[in-house]
């Protein structure tokens, strides 16, 4: 505080000085983020692979070509098979395609699945997971050979 003074006959009175921040506000509020649709699929894609009883992402012809194509040089495994999200600026709405082990409950399956994407896209993005859709299109059978590892004997 600075005292001022004033002009002969007038009162003393204090004078209150604001400092001004550049940019003005929460440093978190300048300018906007916003998440691509491929980037939820990938955070979906790798928690839906991590519960137990998922065998695979996608249906069987995705998966025959997606074997085919991880095998080219130079190219990467898809994380995004069977996933397909929605994403808002709030919000973001799943769609995902399951291949489950025999033996298991779809049912639970599908809980653990919806449970583990939910928390990985929302504490990651800080979207708002709407809805998780699962689509179960195939049972892996003990005795059933891979689409992928099939695929791989073919292009050798």
């Amino acid at each position: 505080m600075t005292e001022n003074r004033g002009t002969e006959g007038e009162a003393p009175s204090t004078r209150k000085t604001q400092v001004t921040r550049r940019g003005g506000g929460d440093p978190g509020g300048r300018g906007r983020t916003t998440i691509a649709d491929g980037v939820v699929e990938k955070i979906a894609g790798m928690a839906a692979r991590d519960v137990d009883g998922v065998h695979a992402m996608g249906s069987g012809l995705s998966r025959t070509f997606g074997a085919v194509r991880d095998r080219v040089p130079g190219g990467t495994k898809s994380v995004t098979r069977g996933v397909k999200a929605e994403v808002g600026e709030v919000q973001a709405a799943l769609d995902l395609e399951l291949v489950v082990e025999y033996g298991v409950s779809i049912a639970d399956v599908a809980r653990d699945v919806r449970e583990n994407v939910i928390t990985a896209v929302e504490r990651m993005t800080g979207l708002e997971v709407v809805e998780v859709n699962i689509a179960v299109s195939d049972v892996k059978l003990p005795e059933e050979e891979d689409e992928e590892e099939e695929g791989e004997r073919r292009i050798q």
